[in-house]
């Protein structure tokens, strides 16, 4: 399997946080440097997607703080992504930093080579990115994700500021939305709903990237 399509939802909605993975280098406001991929080629093509499901945080994110983002596959509604077009080998090293674990590594060359036999879901371990969900195919290439095994088993976190303002940076980049469209549709997922204000979440989504960058930096 040549080409395939990584699927994402959370602050890899934005570009330069993505290029984080795939080249190297500490995305602003985050708490780790990546190593990047062994194949550092840019995506051949970047595309805006929709996807049926939810969205959920939970957990707690060792590089933003507060929960992180998950895809349930069973939720109502649509979850808005970023599909980038990679090669195999370039997903199964983004998924194992999404682990903590060497690109390249035991993890990422065993992912690699399943994706041409996941049909729809498998489940690598318990980890809460271990499970690659196939999302069906666009322009012949397969389209997968990464996210938990059962996602209905976590508790939902509050995402903290930071990871609040990437995505909302990433659905505005690449869905053009609105900071009204951006608050309505992060206020419905859970861990989100319970704690944040569709207010605040509009005043995170207006702001204009060079004041994104500020109020990242201060955290």
């Amino acid at each position: 399997m040549e080409r395939v399509w990584y699927v994402a939802y959370g602050s890899n909605l934005a570009l330069e946080r993505f290029r984080c993975y795939v080249s190297g280098g500490r995305p602003v406001g985050g708490a780790r440097e990546y190593p990047g991929c062994r194949d550092k080629r840019e995506p051949e093509r970047v595309v805006s997607i929709d996807v049926p499901g939810g969205l959920v945080f939970a957990g707690e994110s060792m590089v933003w703080g507060g929960g992180m983002a998950f895809y349930d596959a069973k939720g109502p509604g649509k979850v808005a992504c970023r599909a980038y077009l990679v090669t195999a080998e370039q997903l199964g090293d983004i998924a194992a930093q999404e682990m903590r674990r060497l690109p390249g590594g035991e993890f990422a060359r065993d992912l690699a080579g399943l994706l041409a036999d996941v049909e729809s879901v498998h489940t690598m371990g318990p980890g809460r990115y271990e499970t690659v969900t196939r999302l069906g195919i666009r322009d012949g290439a397969p389209m997968f994700t990464v996210t938990h095994g059962d996602v209905s088993e976590l508790e939902p976190v509050a995402p903290s500021a930071t990871y609040v303002r990437w995505i909302a940076a990433g659905l505005r980049e690449a869905h053009g939305w609105d900071p009204a469209q951006i608050a309505g549709y992060l206020i419905a997922a859970a861990g989100v709903r319970d704690t944040w204000t569709v207010d605040d979440l509009e005043a995170i989504a207006a702001c204009g990237y060079s004041d994104f960058r500020r109020a990242v930096e201060k955290g």
